[in-house]
C-alpha cells in the first residue's frame, strides 16, 4: 500500500470536528512523498471550502506571486505540499473567519512531515504556523519573525498571511518587498530545483 495515498484517504475522511463546523468537514491538503516545498497556512476559507481546491482565492494568487511560483508548480504535489493549521474551513467570526481548529495540526502535521523529504522548504504563513513550528514566535511579533527571515532555523521562512490586509502591511514595511520577497524566491527556486 502507498502510504501517502492511505494518508491523504484518513485525512479526507476525518471527521473530528464535524460537530464544531458549520459548514461541514472537508478537510483540504495536498502532498506527495516528493514534496521539497511545504507551505503551512491557516485555514480554508469559505471560497476554498467551496471549491475543494487549496489556496483558490485571491489569497492564493498574493502567495504565488510572493513565491514566484507558477500555479502548474504550486498546485503539482510532487513539488509542492499545502498543509494548513485546519484541514476544513472554521467559519465564520466577528472580525473574519474563525482561527483554524485545534485538532488538526497535531493530529495530521508530524505524520504528513514523516513522509516528505530531508532538506525541505517549509514557508510558514501568518501567526497560527509560526507559533506552532518556531520558538521564538511567542516571544516576537509576525513582523519581527518576518524581517528576521535568514536567523530562523534551517528550512524554516516566516511570510505574513496574504490576505487584502497584507497590502496595507506591505506598505508600512516596504522592505518586505525589497529584501524578503527576493530571498524568498531564491529559496523557492532552490527547493524546486531538487525536485
Amino acid at each position: 500500500m502507498n502510504p501517502v495515498a492511505n494518508l491523504l484517504a484518513d485525512i479526507r475522511a476525518c471527521r473530528v470536528c464535524a460537530d464544531r463546523l458549520a459548514a461541514g468537514p472537508r478537510p483540504i491538503v495536498q502532498f506527495s512523498g516528493t514534496s521539497r516545498i511545504v507551505i503551512i497556512g491557516q485555514a480554508p476559507g469559505s471560497k476554498v471550502h467551496a471549491s475543494g481546491v487549496p489556496w483558490a482565492d485571491d489569497s492564493g494568487d498574493r502567495l504565488r506571486h510572493w513565491t514566484g511560483l507558477t500555479e502548474a508548480e504550486f498546485y503539482d504535489p510532487a513539488k509542492v505540499a499545502l498543509v494548513p493549521m485546519g484541514f476544513c474551513y472554521p467559519g465564520k467570526g466577528k472580525s473574519g473567519d474563525l482561527p483554524p481548529r485545534p485538532e488538526c495540526a497535531p493530529l495530521w502535521h508530524r505524520r504528513i512531515m514523516d513522509l516528505l523529504p530531508p532538506g525541505r522548504l517549509t514557508l510558514l504563513v501568518g501567526t497560527y504556523a509560526q507559533k506552532h513550528y518556531l520558538p521564538a514566535a511567542k516571544r516576537q511579533t509576525m513582523t519581527e519573525l518576518v524581517r528576521a527571515f535568514d536567523a530562523q532555523p534551517e528550512g524554516f521562512f516566516p511570510l505574513p498571511h496574504p490576505a487584502w490586509r497584507s497590502m496595507i502591511w506591505m506598505r508600512r514595511n516596504p522592505w518586505y518587498a525589497a529584501e524578503v520577497l527576493p530571498a524568498l524566491q531564491s529559496k523557492v527556486r532552490a527547493a524546486l530545483s531538487l525536485s
